[in-house]
């Protein structure tokens, strides 16, 4: 099993993944407490240091370039210094294709998290600030990565569409997944919306996002009740729901139903981005010729890695490699 795993994922390299979403930037303010404030009974935290990591569809992109993907970004950052920091962030990896990062006048979508503890201390996060501006993604911005996507789409090997509802993704964008789905992988990833994905190769929703789509209550009825019923009326090939420290469970077309184990240990440090990184995983694996047990398994690995890691995080290949070989 692990020699299939890594004779896999050596397809990686190279292969032609497309991702459509929502891309915010996540920021880490680090910092040590040093004293009470006289202005108010709150604790004083000294600035250490900040790390801006790209967020949301910008963590799938992140995750898919530390795969060894080549990688067509489609969407938005807007004119700003933290939207020019997402773009240099990107412009050095060599397997990106830029020229579907468009900015626009609004703001970036950006989440600052202040993280503080003692120098021989593990950060825990203190509180955090989610900037917005509540304004669409302009529609002739929509239009230009809509002609890119058709341009693009037919030498793919791989989509993911990455929904935050920031409002990149539209129906005539699904419209082109689904089409697309006929012959190539296409993944489907929303926080809040994902019966848009009706159609699609697979959808990827963690435990509370798909019983929310079912329509059952997580305390009554059983996963695989909720799985079956999602398979039913989706017509998606495939469902991968992520489940914390339960691991994942995946509903095939045919009936089939898997539970995973996670990956490594269950003493899980943070669970931010996770999501993405599956997301990234599987379809890397689909499209490098995996069915979709071997990719779920793969894609299970990988959230073993970042889950251990602190903040939004990938998995590198390096790493990947090992886990398959030290768990199969």
């Amino acid at each position: 099993m692990a020699e299939n795993g890594i004779s896999l994922i050596d397809q990686f390299q190279g292969k032609k993944i497309c991702v459509i979403g929502d891309i915010i930037a996540d920021i880490y303010i680090y910092g040590m407490p040093y004293k009470l404030s006289r202005e108010a009974p709150v604790v004083v935290v000294k600035y250490e240091e900040e790390k801006l990591y790209p967020g949301s569809a910008g963590n799938t992109i992140n995750n898919l370039l530390a795969l060894g993907a080549q990688v067509f970004p489609l969407g938005c950052v807007g004119k700003d210094q933290v939207g020019q920091r997402l773009l240099s962030y990107f412009s050095k990896f060599r397997n990106i294709d830029m020229h579907g990062l468009l900015q626009h006048d609004g703001i970036t979508v950006t989440k600052t998290r202040i993280l503080a503890g003692d120098t021989h201390t593990t950060k825990q996060q203190v509180i955090r600030i989610d900037r917005e501006d509540g304004r669409e993604v302009p529609a002739y911005l929509k239009s230009v990565l809509k002609e890119r996507l058709m341009a693009i789409g037919p030498d793919m090997d791989g989509f993911v569409f990455s929904d935050y509802e920031y409002g990149l993704i539209d129906r005539e964008t699904v419209e082109y997944g689904r089409m697309m789905a006929k012959g190539k992988a296409v993944v489907g990833d929303s926080r809040f919306n994902l019966r848009q994905f009706e159609g699609f190769t697979l959808i990827t929703p963690n435990e509370s996002e798909a019983y929310t789509l079912a329509g059952l209550d997580p305390y009554r009825d059983n996963v695989e009740e909720m799985g079956r019923k999602i398979i039913s009326f989706m017509e998606v090939e495939a469902l991968l729901v992520t489940r914390g420290n339960k691991g994942m469970s995946l509903f095939l077309k045919n009936g089939e139903i898997h539970h995973i184990p996670i990956s490594g240990t269950d003493e899980i440090a943070d669970v931010t981005g996770a999501g993405d990184t599956v997301a990234a995983a599987v379809t890397l694996s689909l499209a490098s010729g995996a069915d979709f047990l071997t990719a779920a398994k793969i894609a299970n690995h990988a959230a073993g890695i970042v889950v251990m890691k602190r903040g939004t995080a990938v998995a590198a290949l390096d790493e990947l490699r090992r886990a398959i070989e030290e768990h199969g």
